[in-house]
């Protein structure tokens, strides 16, 4: 995937607004779970560490639960928008919404299905997990 570049985004309105370490080339997960395929949410996943939410932006942050209540479904209070989430594939990690980010850092994104309606029968095929871990140092 290469090196990680610093990528900006956040909401509509520009009141949630984050910056996240990830490589220029990133997986999303395209999720048909209940909440997502409503949204027309497609995803990528870093390591906790690795999203930094800029100060202020808290305080226009709300979140939903639903099912487990391992997701948290983060939006901005005033615009509406899910820009990131604590995904239950990765509760360790963020999800970022690919299409919240700010255009010029991205320089190719891999699509991929994640059957949400079927979570539990595809999480235990996917590598999904995989991606709210740190990268292996190249040896």
């Amino acid at each position: 995937m290469g090196s990680d570049v610093v990528h900006s985004g956040g909401c509509h309105c520009r009141r949630v607004r984050w910056q996240v370490e990830a490589p220029a080339s990133v997986v999303a997960w395209i999720c048909k779970c209940s909440d997502c395929s409503m949204r027309g949410n497609s995803h990528f996943v870093v390591p906790a560490d690795k999203f930094a939410l800029q100060p202020g932006a808290d305080e226009f942050l709300t979140t939903y639960t639903f099912g487990t209540h391992t997701a948290k479904h983060k939006f901005c209070k005033v615009c509406g928008i899910t820009s990131f989430y604590i995904p239950r594939s990765n509760p360790d990690g963020i999800a970022i919404t690919a299409a919240c980010v700010d255009p010029g850092t991205l320089a190719h994104i891999e699509y991929r299905k994640a059957d949400g309606r079927n979570w539990d029968k595809w999480f235990e095929k996917s590598d999904i997990s995989e991606f709210s871990k740190p990268a292996a140092a190249a040896e």
